[in-house]
Parts: C-alpha cells; structure tokens; sequence
C-alpha cells in the first residue's frame, strides 16, 4: 500500500513538473536576448506597461523584421485564423461547423484575386521589401517561438506565412465593411413579393435635409410572407467566422482655430465587432529615418490607424455600394472551376464555382441560395487593379498632407473615409475607393438584370471626383458614417448609418471654441441620443389620449423625463428599446417571415428607416393577418403596452429596478470561448456597460425577444491625438494588448475601457526606456 502511495506521489509530482514546463513554454518571451535570423543589426524593444512594444532600429528592414516577430508573439493564433477566411480553410481547425463559411470564401474569389495581385507586384518596392521583412519576423517566430495553447486545443500545426497571406487578409477586411450580401436580395424579395409600396418608406432614399458630409472645395452636383433564403444563407455563412467585423465608427479632426492650444487635434473610434483579442496590435516603431504609432491588423505590416510627430491618420467606413448583384441568363457561365473544402474529422467537400461575366455565380454555393435563376455577385475588390499594400505604405510614411494624398487613389476598396491632421495646422477628410457612375434608372440596393446591357455600369469614376474636405472654413471635419452631399453630382448610394451621431458631433463641435484634449475625451464617451427622445415624444404624443395602468403612467413619465443620456442607472433607455423591438415586430413580421424579419433588423437601412416611420403612416402598419385596418396609433399603442408587459415579467414590479445595467451588457468572445468550460478562461467579460446603438459611445447590438441587448461592437479603440502635446496622445483597447491567455496583457485595459479611462500612447525615448516593464534585445 505504501509503495502504490509512493508510486501516486511520485506520478503526481512528475504531472506537476511537466505541466510547470509546459505552462511555461506557453508564455510570451518580453525580456531577455533572443537570436533571430533575418536581421542585419540588434534591436531592442521595450514594454511598456500595457505590453505595447516600442521597437528601435538602425533601419526599417530590421524594425519590420522585429515587428512581425512580436506581432505574431502576442497574436498568431488570431492571424492564422484571419490568414484562412479568404482561401476557405477554417474547416480544417473547426470542422463541419465552418464548411458554409468555407465555401462562401472560396466562391467569391479573393484567394484568386490576391494570387493576381502578387504576380503584378514589383517585388523591388519598399513596400514589397519591407512586407517580406515582417512575414520574415512571422516566420522566425512560427519556427522558433512558443506555439500558443490553442492550436494544441485545435490539433493543427504552425506553417509559414507569405505576402499572399497579408492579401487575402485585406481581402477579407474588405468584405467585412460591405452591406451589399445582407440587403439587395432582401429588398428584391419584398419588392417581388409585397410591391414597390411596401419599399416607400424603408429609408432606401437618402433625405437631403438630413445631417450629410460637406465637401470643400465644394464639388458639383400578395400577403404571404416575405420569404428570403438568399440573406438568410449568407448569414449564416458569415455566422461562424472567428475574427471580427467592421461595422461603423466615428471620428473627427479640430483645426488650430477651433483648439485651446492653437493645434490639431485628432479623435477616431473605429467601430468593430468584439473579439478576444481585439481586432488592432499596437506597436512603436523608432528609426533614424521612420517613426510611426500604429495600430496593426493581424498578419499586414502596416497600420491602418497612426501617428508621429508629423501626421495622424485613421478612418472610418465609406459604407458605399461596391458590390452588385446580377440576375444571368441561364447560360451566363463563363469559367467553372472546382475546389476542394478539407473538413477536421470529415470528408473532404468539393465546391463547384461558376462564374459569369459579371463574378461568380451564388446559386448552389449555400444552403439556401435557391434561386431558379441565377444570380452573380459583381465586387469591386476582386475586379479592380489592387494596390493596397502600397497605399497603406504610402500613408504610413507620409511627412505631409501632400505625400498623403498619394495614397488616396491607390484604395479601390474597401471604401473608407481617410481622416488626416498634422502638425502643420492642416486637416482633411478624404472618402477613397473605386466609385461607379450608374444608368439613372439603376438602384443597386436591388439584383439588377444580367442578362442585357442596361443596368451595366456606365465608367468607374477618377479618385479626384470622390468627395473630400481640406482645410474647411468651418475648422473641422468629421465622418460618422453618413451620407456624403454630393459625388459626381448626386447623391451616391451606399449602406450609409442615420445621423444620430453625425448630428450629435455636429452640435458637439459647434457649440465650442476653445477644444481640449480632455473635451476629446469625453465627447469620445457621449452616451447621449436626442434623436431617441424625439423618436419617443412623437410616440408618445400619439397615444396620449388612450387610458394607462398605472405601471404604464410611471413609464410615460421616466420617458417624459428622459434627456437621451445611456447610463447603467438610467431607466428610459430599457423601456425605449423594449418598446422599439416591439415595435419593429408588430410592424413587419405579418408580412415577413421571422427569418427573413431577423434579417432586416440586422441591416443598415433598418437604422436609417426605424425613427421616420415613427412619425407617419405607412401600409406597413396594417397587419394582413386581421379584417380591420391597422394605423399607427393601433401599433405604437399596442408596442407600448406590450413593452411594459415584457418589462414587468423579465425584471420585475417595481420600475426603479428597470435600470439599464440590467439589460446591456458586453462580453469578448474568443473563437474557442464558446466551448463552455473554456470560456471563464477565454473570454473576457461579461460587463455591464454606458452607451447604446448610435450614440457617439456606439455601443451596438441585435433585438431579439430575450429583452436583453448583448452588445456585438463598439469602439475598438478610443485614440486622442494631440499636436500641441504629442507625447501625451491618448488611447485605449477594449481587452489587452495580447491574445495569449497567460500573458498579463490579456486583459489588463478591459475594465479600463468599460469605466471609460483612456492611458498615454508614448513615444518619448527617455520615458519609455525608464519605465519599460520588460526589454527584449533581437541579435
């Protein structure tokens, strides 16, 4: 019995040992002296609090070859997933779970795109060199470097990356921003299904008394439901994916003359699904020659949002139309191509792609997608010469507001809103990407006919025509993804968010002089939607007349008091949203089934149509499933009480408990988190949070029946730049700074960022080499 005893123990403590050295062999290397290949002279890179590596060279090369390597140290398993979307791959890591997914990806063509892409590329660039140099640093990192805990989890191996990898990953980021695949097919079905009148009042139109971005130099200018397994297919295809999406954001640029110190200053919260790890990678890049603080999407070596002592730039969606769909004749094929899905645990899928003139042909490819007609899938990304890898080198390398505007014709997409301040005094917003000039009889938010000529495109506009603002007269300029007031004369369509916020930075901005990096801040977290208290002032001035419980008259009070704030103690927000869900689904669902109904409460034009329906009559109102006519008083009284029904049974009696704390809550999903026993470890959250869906805080989220609003997206960062004290800029992430769950950095900026606190970006040298936590010297 001793011996058996002595044998446990002995198994037990070499169970111990092996898994110390295991556990430790998983952690992240910040100190010390590592031998790398690949460089040409030592750099040292220091940490800083926040794990932010500050990384000092004597030439770019090695800096970039230093910055792949502690890139992919904190965040390879993020880019192995993001580098798999585009050539369909996630099903070898995650099974039949990802197959739809899978075959969506590789039917769209941006692995093939980016096969071009790299052929074309003068290899003699700096921008190509320099892209080598960081997937060099990926490399010697994926050879000789920790293998994070998740792909022992998963069971699949570490293998190289390319300069391939960087463009499927900008090509799927470009697929991220568009809203096309969620619409179109939708607002076709209705059209064929209920009528053109059932499309009237859907926010399809742009409003030009609306809040809309200003140029300058100004430029010239049957009742069965709805059925739509087309939006549904492709949401579910999209479902799965484990990387987040780009959904909106906010930013605006103050000129000197607006500012207390008499300099720019610079705010952008770009709004992305939450993930864990969150979507940007902060690095600090010092040379003799290049400085640059940047924030870096996984696996790309040059960030998309930046600043140094000269410039600052970043960005928000365009959301402009450049993906069309085309009904084709039943012999529209052109090309057909087979490719082959590898499934963990499965047999191999074969994927048959047709493709027609215009792109390749959806019909088949998911579930769902059952047209008797086919219909082709027309994308600017895939069609047009693309040069981002130079552009994002161009902007991150600029000097000048000149040397900037290089870059602007070089995005064809995905289309952004470039933002720019410098420490010149100059400003700019710019709105890049490949535009199209359309017949006049053409609305791209409907499947256009293939099969003649008369809905083709008429030319691709010149980048000089897309519209900008430099050095307004006004003394700002800002985007919140709303409507641009004129390109090319008119109007442009596009997938463009309500002016809530653009209303509210507006009023914001107009109603100060004197700026200040501390007002950025807090106009940063604004919670507050006037829109919202009209919205529900016109309710309830509609259905004032109608007797109320009591319960009911304490909630018309709460709302009559409402000033539009989103705090967690506040009361109205919690009724303002249960009623406008209830709302919504009185509304619609007797003409649309629930799938299609789930559906359209996920898109843009939902946002934009929500608010003006309010306030007048619409044939939607009436519910075909009834005798009588249904008007909007019979609606928004019957949502009212509905919603307070609802409220009553989900949080109680007493309205005081009804706090919005309740109800709106975030948590940070990791891919693998939603395995349930891994998720206390790899998420992070849940927190209750400020804000709500378009606020400047704009905190977002789905309704649902649940009556909760699980916040999706928000602000993947909040940075304030300041020119008058640039070593003090501000900023901050949703979670941390690494994806490596035993890394101290995994979490560390996360309640930070929910009691909205915002930490120094630094860059002067002497300060951050006496207060680095770590430094780690690459020989």
């Amino acid at each position: 019995m001793k011996k058996a005893a002595k044998i446990i123990g002995v198994l037990l403590l070499i169970i111990v040992i092996v898994g110390f050295f295991f556990y430790r062999s998983l952690l992240p290397t910040y100190n010390g002296t590592l031998d790398i290949d690949n460089l040409q002279e030592e750099v040292t890179i220091h940490y800083d609090t926040y794990g932010i590596p500050h990384i000092y060279a004597n030439n770019e090369t090695d800096a970039f070859t230093a910055l792949g390597y502690v890139h992919a140290q904190d965040r390879l398993w993020q880019m192995e997933l993001i580098r798999r979307i585009a050539p369909g791959r996630l099903s070898q890591v995650f099974g039949e779970a990802t197959v739809d997914t899978d075959k969506f990806f590789a039917a769209i063509g941006i692995d093939e795109a980016s096969e071009e892409t790299l052929k074309k590329l003068d290899k003699n660039t700096q921008s190509y060199k320099l892209a080598q140099a960081y997937i060099n640093g990926i490399n010697e990192f994926v050879a000789n470097g920790a293998t994070p805990i998740e792909f022992y989890l998963t069971g699949i191996d570490k293998t190289e990356f390319t300069v391939k990898d960087i463009h499927n990953i900008f090509g799927y980021m470009a697929f991220s921003f568009a809203m096309a695949h969620k619409t179109d097919p939708l607002l076709t079905s209705i059209q064929q299904q209920l009528g053109n009148e059932y499309l009237t009042d859907l926010g399809i139109q742009v409003d030009p008394k609306s809040t809309l971005l200003q140029n300058y130099p100004a430029k010239a200018k049957d009742t069965a439901k709805v059925k739509n397994t087309f939006v549904a297919a492709i949401d579910k295809a999209l479902k799965p994916l484990p990387v987040p999406q780009f959904i909106g954001s906010n930013s605006w640029v103050l000129a000197p003359q607006k500012t207390a110190t008499g300099k720019v200053l610079f705010a952008n919260d770009p709004h992305i699904a939450f993930s864990q790890p969150s979507v940007w990678y902060e690095a600090h890049v010092h040379t003799p020659t290049y400085e640059m603080y940047g924030y870096h999407l996984a696996g790309t070596p040059f960030p998309l949002l930046g600043h140094n002592r000269d410039i600052a730039y970043g960005m928000t969606m365009f959301e402009n139309d450049d993906i069309d769909f085309y009904w084709e004749g039943k012999s529209a094929t052109t090309k057909t191509s087979t490719k082959t899905i590898k499934v963990k645990d499965a047999d191999d899928i074969t994927v048959t792609v047709k493709t027609s003139k215009h792109g390749p042909i959806l019909n088949g490819i998911a579930d769902g997608i059952d047209f008797d007609q086919p219909v082709a899938m027309s994308w600017i990304y895939t069609q047009r010469k693309n040069q981002l890898l130079e552009a994002c080198y161009t902007m991150s390398h600029s000097k000048s507001q000149t040397d900037f505007e290089q870059s602007l014709s070089k995005i064809h997409a995905p289309g952004l809103n470039l933002m720019y301040g410098d420490a010149k005094n100059n400003i700019g917003w710019y709105a890049v990407g490949q535009l199209i000039e359309r017949p006049s009889h053409v609305n791209s938010k409907f499947i256009l006919d293939g099969t003649s000529a008369k809905d083709e495109p008429l030319r691709f506009l010149d980048a000089s025509e897309n519209p900008s603002a430099t050095n307004p007269p006004w003394n700002y300029v800002y985007s919140a993804n709303n409507q641009p007031d004129s390109i090319n004369g008119s109007l442009y369509p596009g997938y463009y968010l309500p002016e809530n916020r653009a209303k509210r930075i507006v009023e914001l901005i107009e109603a100060k002089e004197q700026w200040t990096k501390e007002d950025m801040m807090t106009m940063a977290l604004d919670n507050t939607s006037k829109i919202h208290v009209e919205a529900i002032e016109e309710v309830l001035n509609t259905i004032s007349k109608f007797n109320f419980s009591t319960q009911e008259k304490k909630a018309i009070n709460v709302l009559q008091n409402w000033n539009g704030s989103n705090r967690l103690t506040d009361i109205a927000p919690t009724i303002y949203h249960s009623f406008i869900y209830h709302y919504l689904k009185n509304t619609f669902t007797d003409e649309l089934d629930t799938e299609t109904f789930n559906m359209l409460i996920k898109t843009h034009i939902l946002k934009r149509f929500t608010v003006p329906l309010l306030s007048k009559e619409s044939i939607w109102y009436d519910d075909v499933k009834t005798e009588i006519t249904e008007t909007r008083k019979d609606i928004l009284l019957k949502s009212f009480k509905e919603a307070i029904a609802k409220l009553e049974t989900q949080l109680g009696p007493n309205i005081n408990a009804w706090t919005w704390n309740k109800v709106h809550t975030v948590e940070h999903p990791h891919p693998i988190g939603q395995v349930e026993t891994l998720r206390p470890y790899l998420n992070v959250g849940p927190y209750e949070v400020d804000g709500t869906r378009e606020v400047i805080n704009n905190l977002g989220f789905h309704y649902d029946d649940s009556g909760e609003y699980k916040v999706y997206f928000g602000p993947s960062t909040r940075r304030i730049i300041d020119f008058s004290d640039i070593e003090n800029s501000m900023s901050i992430l949703p979670t941390g700074q690494s994806g490596n769950p035993f890394s101290p950095h995994y979490q560390d900026q996360a309640k930070m960022y929910i009691n909205g606190e915002f930490r120094k970006m630094m860059m002067n040298a002497e300060e951050i080499k006496s207060s680095a936590k770590n430094t780690l010297t690459l020989k």
